[in-house]
């Protein structure tokens, strides 16, 4: 094997390389040997098939497997013997005209990584911004636990319906003196003032009493899910079955157990427990952020174009597809097009990332552990149907690629655990109202560090975030992070990309009427 280095040009490689043809025939005799004892041919006893009818009948496909495992074995040996660390898959050509008995000619091209110069970890310093969760936050909490365990009991006769009380109704919707689908229900329990009719529906409903018959006025919102009620008049004929009140509520060990609790103080210090750990979140965003804004503003090497390339392909597809959701797609993409350019910083400063991470990692022997790379894959398995997460898990431990981009983010993760530990850290106690500002200004380009946008799009949201890309190299590759909200494209900076789906909201009560809000009907 010859191999003939032609290009050297900063982080690109290229290469010719000759496969003697004598070496892929010595690997198909090889081949015909190991396989001729188990083939069958009529008028021959099994084993006794003359080599030259095995190489007639088989030669093709074992001379073209012997080609592939050589061209395998030729990209290996490059790698190792010029001491190579490819950014990508190299890209590897066989010249036109080869053909069995002939040396086998590669022409190869790739993209290494760049040599790195590790960051001394001396000095770091960071600012942690912490919320402390108040009683107060808890209590909130807690009644807003109970407003959905409400119970209500039958008011005294005559009691007129007041702010916080239950009515059971009956209701007819007309447009124009005609009732619409979906404008009729019968027994409706509504709570005036939970907002969960259209605007001006519950407040006319103030006063009513028991046995009252009534028609109100209302006028659906513009944004209405029902195109034929957008916007339009309509009344409703309404009669009033009960009015009940809503039971006194008391935060004592029986609603706790009512809940499955022991007392009222297990529910407390649990309540508190989900109110740091949602504060903790934003305190460790801010704090990532902050972190790799020192580390993007000390080191400005060069990065792989490939990696660039196929990183910005991520984020401007998914840009795109957020665009498609949007009021007014079209423009959302005129948008987004007009700052493309600035897109594009954003992924080479994703990569640069991404690599430092890497190469920090590994430097300090950061690992996703074996047991830890088993749950990754077993919890991405679970989005596939039962029958078919065996073939993922499979899959994946067949693939290092696809490996690599599973352990990804928690590698990133750990790396970013490791700083936080080696750097020097001061606490300082805000408001999360504070905290999401100094997020959000950070989303805004308030670090100078950062590739910075001219002005937002209705499109942008956390696809464009840039903590590490999905293409870094080993350890350090780095996926899309963590939730970041959907503003402007500044947002797209600050972490490694990880995809996180957002829940939606879910209503209170049912689908029962064109009456109720867009959110009561999600």
């Amino acid at each position: 094997m010859q191999i003939v280095e032609t290009s050297n040009e900063g982080l690109k490689r290229a290469y010719t390389v000759t496969i003697a043809a004598a070496d892929i025939a010595s690997r198909v005799e090889g081949e015909i040997t190991k396989i001729a004892p188990q083939v069958r041919m009529p008028g021959f006893r099994p084993g006794k098939v003359p080599a030259n009818l095995v190489r007639k009948m088989h030669g093709p496909a074992l001379h073209q497997e012997a080609l592939q495992t050589t061209i395998r074995e030729a990209m290996d040996k490059l790698v190792a013997d010029h001491k190579l660390r490819p950014a990508m898959n190299p890209d590897v050509a066989l010249a036109q005209g080869y053909e069995e008995g002939k040396d086998a000619e590669l022409t190869v091209s790739l993209e290494v990584l760049p040599e790195i110069t590790l960051p001394s970890l001396d000095g770091l310093k960071l600012e942690k911004l912490v919320v402390p969760v108040e009683e107060s936050q808890v209590d909130e909490q807690i009644e807003r636990i109970a407003s959905g365990q409400k119970s209500f009991t039958d008011a005294e006769d005559g009691a007129a319906a007041k702010d916080g009380d239950q009515l059971i109704i009956d209701f007819l919707g007309k447009v124009d003196g005609v009732a619409f689908d979906g404008g009729a229900a019968e027994d409706q329990a509504l709570e005036i003032g939970a907002g969960r009719f259209i605007p001006g529906f519950e407040e006319q409903l103030v006063g009513a009493k028991k046995g009252d018959e009534k028609v109100i006025t209302v006028t659906f919102p513009e944004d209405y899910p029902a195109e034929n009620l957008k916007g339009k008049e309509a009344t409703f004929d309404i009669t009033v079955k009960a009015v009940k009140n809503p039971g006194d509520f008391v935060a004592n060990d029986d609603f706790a157990k009512m809940l499955g609790l022991e007392s009222i103080e297990q529910l407390r210090g649990l309540l508190k427990g989900q109110l740091e750990q949602e504060t903790g979140g934003l305190t460790r965003t801010a704090m990532k952020r902050a972190l790799l804004d020192q580390l993007a503003a000390g080191h400005d090497f060069a990065v792989p174009p490939s990696m660039v390339e196929a990183e910005f392909a991520q984020i401007w597809q998914q840009l795109e597809q957020e665009a498609g959701n949007e009021e007014n797609p079209e423009e959302a993409l005129k948008e987004i097009e007009a700052e493309k350019d600035d897109y594009r910083k954003i992924a080479e400063r994703r990569v640069r990332l991404g690599l430092l991470l890497s190469e920090i990692g590994q430097a300090n022997g950061v690992v996703v552990t074996a047991q830890e790379m088993e749950m990754l894959i077993r919890q991405a398995a679970q989005q596939y149907r039962e029958q078919d997460r065996q073939r993922f898990v499979e899959y994946v431990r067949a693939e290092p690629m696809v490996a690599a981009q599973l352990r990804a983010p928690l590698y990133e993760e750990k790396v970013v655990d490791f700083l936080f530990d080696k750097a020097e850290v001061t606490e300082r106690e805000v408001t999360r109202e504070e905290l999401q500002a100094a997020i959000e200004a950070d989303e805004n380009g308030a670090a100078p560090a950062k590739a910075e946008p001219k002005k937002k799009a209705p499109a942008k949201k956390k696809a464009a975030s840039d903590e590490a890309p999905a293409e870094a190299a080993g350890e350090g590759e780095d996926k899309p992070a963590k939730k970041a909200p959907a503003k402007k494209k500044a947002a797209a900076e600050e972490a490694p990309a990880e995809a996180v789906a957002e829940g939606e909201e879910k209503p209170a009560a049912k689908k029962r009427a064109p009456a109720k809000k867009k959110a009561e009907e999600a």
